[in-house]
């Protein structure tokens, strides 16, 4: 569960305090769990929506809908080889908060942008736009990691 917590952190005393807040709701709610699929999973949702109301407490969510001004190429799957978990990791944690729950809820989590919009309070076109500058941003920050010009990557993933 920390792993869960940790990807919607800026850092690890954030994924701590957020796994403990977890923990303490799933204590307290346990009599809550109906058997109707894993408790692992059951877990799982707690983590991300006590990431997801701290996030949301914390931080003002602006809307951008024009998703077109952030679509461009794609990284390459030989780059992609390339970069470790860790590495991954620290890259998504240095995203903006907003763009990096964004990614992790349609990337790691598997939600829609539906689902997204709804569970952070922000429209579906706020969250389609704000997964493709997570993206870029990545993206970028992949380039700049291996001093790679963006221009030279013509194969395309994601």
């Amino acid at each position: 569960m920390y792993g869960v917590c940790l990807r919607y952190s800026k850092d690890a005393t954030e994924a701590e305090d957020n796994l403990q807040e977890g923990f303490i709701r799933v204590f307290t709610k346990i009599d809550q769990f109906g058997f109707k699929g894993s408790f692992e999973g059951w877990m799982r949702r707690i983590m991300v929506n006590t990431s997801l109301e701290k996030f949301r407490k914390q931080n003002k969510l602006y809307p951008v809908e024009d998703i077109t001004v952030y679509e461009g190429k794609q990284l390459s799957e030989d780059l992609l080889a390339q970069i470790t978990a860790d590495e991954l990791l620290k890259l998504v944690q240095e995203l903006p908060a907003r763009y990096r729950m964004v990614f992790n809820l349609y990337a790691i989590e598997g939600y829609s942008h539906k689902e997204i919009g709804d569970m952070m309070g922000i429209s579906e076109g706020t969250s389609k736009s704000n997964l493709s500058r997570a993206r870029v941003i990545l993206q970028k920050k992949v380039y700049e990691k291996f001093g790679i010009e963006k221009s030279k990557v013509n194969s395309t993933i994601c």
